[in-house]
Order: C-alpha cells, then sequence, then structure tokens
C-alpha cells in the first residue's frame, strides 16, 4: 500500500503554521510562575525550581529568556514580575488547562491522569478548537441527561 501523501502535507502544513514567540516550556514556566504569584503574592526562583522539578540554575535561565522575550521583568534578588503580555500568556493557558479539565472530567476522567493529559494537550491547542471545546462543554452543562446517559455507557 502507498503511503498517504495527503497525510504527510497535513503534517508539514501542521508544523509549518506561524511560529509562536514561546515554547510548551516556556509556558510551563509562566504558567507556575502565575499560580505562584496567585498563591503565595510573589515567585521565587527557588519555589519555581520546586514545582518545575528542575534546578535553580535551569530556572535562572529561563527566567533570561523570558526577561528577553517581553514576559517578565527580572531583576537577580529582586524578584520576577510577570509583564502584560506575559500574564495574558500564562492566563491563557491555565485557561486552556481549566476547559480540558473541565472535560476531562465530564468524560469521567480525573486526579493525575487528567492533568497529565491536560499538560500534554494544552499547549498545542488551537485557539478556535479552545473556543469550540468551550461552546461544547457549555453545551453539555445546560444538557446534563446527556453527560448521565454518557456516563452510563
Amino acid at each position: 500500500m502507498p503511503p498517504d501523501v495527503s497525510r504527510l502535507d497535513s503534517i508539514r502544513a501542521a508544523h509549518g503554521v506561524g511560529r509562536r514567540d514561546s515554547s510548551p516550556r516556556m509556558e510551563d514556566y509562566l504558567e507556575v510562575m502565575a499560580e505562584l504569584v496567585e498563591l503565595k503574592g510573589y515567585a521565587t526562583t527557588l519555589d519555581i525550581s520546586r514545582y518545575m522539578n528542575v534546578s535553580a540554575p535551569s530556572v535562572t535561565k529561563m527566567l533570561h529568556r523570558l526577561d528577553e522575550g517581553g514576559f517578565l521583568k527580572y531583576e537577580k534578588y529582586h524578584g520576577i514580575n510577570l509583564t502584560n503580555k506575559g500574564r495574558k500568556l500564562a492566563d491563557s493557558i491555565r485557561q486552556r488547562h481549566g476547559t480540558l479539565l473541565e472535560f476531562f472530567d465530564m468524560l469521567g476522567i480525573t486526579g493525575d491522569a487528567a492533568n497529565q493529559d491536560a499538560e500534554g494537550i494544552e499547549h498545542h491547542l488551537n485557539p478556535e478548537t479552545v473556543f469550540q471545546l468551550r461552546k461544547f462543554i457549555t453545551y453539555l452543562k445546560a444538557n446534563p441527561k446527556i453527560i448521565e446517559e454518557f456516563g452510563r455507557l
């Protein structure tokens, strides 16, 4: 059976779509920083390294990259402050994560599995996909019998 050229074309097109100015790893850092700031009012290099399971020097290196990208203001020994650009991206990631967790919960997937899958998917979703997923969740919430029926399958 010959290879499916259309599948290869679709893979190439997906990888060629507008280069983002952030990577999934950078987004993870911003997400953790936003959570820490919301929880404690600030984020430290040590806190970030604990939650990201990386060394403090790795955090410092990423903080410099995020600073250069305009996502935060980082001054050694003075703290970390997200810029509007950084806050906007962090909020977007947190919303995607929450949407995925809510959807997974409706499917009966909870706990570690839901969180691991959300972390794996959240950085790769097109905003249009997230919008449609949010609409679908709203529809399901307005029609709880569908969720109940699905749960009985």
